[in-house]
């Protein structure tokens, strides 16, 4: 039996290591899809670009960019250490859709704690924390690859939603 099962791996391990033809038609339409796809991508990271940047005009602001499309505002700047990945971060929020939509917010009473870089948060509050020190009080403005992407939350963030943090580091910890 085990011989058997062994041979019959064999044969389907062999079956799709050969080498498949392709069609030369089929190359053409798979790189024209990709260009498509790349053209369409490139309109919809344009115009999340023009809807944060309405966003930042009607609140009579400017913000910095960091290079993966975060940007963020300084409202105060704090004095402790900067935070770093790997530590326990504890943290006042509130989360706003562009259109100002309140989704989720903490409880001044009971801050929320997260593993930086090792949590299952938004990535875009992974980077933005880490450019933060104890006492800061930032906002984040998230584009939906920094946030939550083609699906949302399932809950309150509905699918491709830029987002905008608004956060205070609490408190830093090497140790929960």
């Amino acid at each position: 039996m085990i011989k058997q099962t062994f041979v019959v791996f064999c044969i389907i391990a062999l079956m799709g290591c050969s080498e498949k033809k392709t069609n030369p038609s089929q190359v053409v339409l798979h790189k024209n899809y990709a260009e498509e796809l790349v053209h369409v991508n490139k309109k919809l990271v344009d115009k999340e670009s023009r809807d944060i940047d309405n966003w930042l005009k009607r609140h009579n602001t400017t913000a910095l960019e960091t290079g993966t499309g975060l940007r963020y505002i300084v409202l105060k700047k704090g004095s402790g250490n900067k935070a770093q990945k790997g530590q326990w971060a504890t943290i006042n929020y509130s989360i706003y859709l562009l259109d100002g939509t309140l989704c989720y917010e903490s409880k001044k009473s009971q801050p929320e704690k997260f593993l930086i870089e090792q949590d299952y948060v938004e990535s875009g509050l992974h980077e933005g924390i880490q450019l933060m020190e104890v006492g800061s009080k930032y906002i984040l403005i998230m584009p939906k690859h920094l946030a939550h992407g083609l699906l949302g939350d399932d809950k309150k963030i509905p699918p491709l939603s830029t987002i905008i943090y608004e956060v205070e580091l609490i408190k830093l910890q090497d140790h929960p």
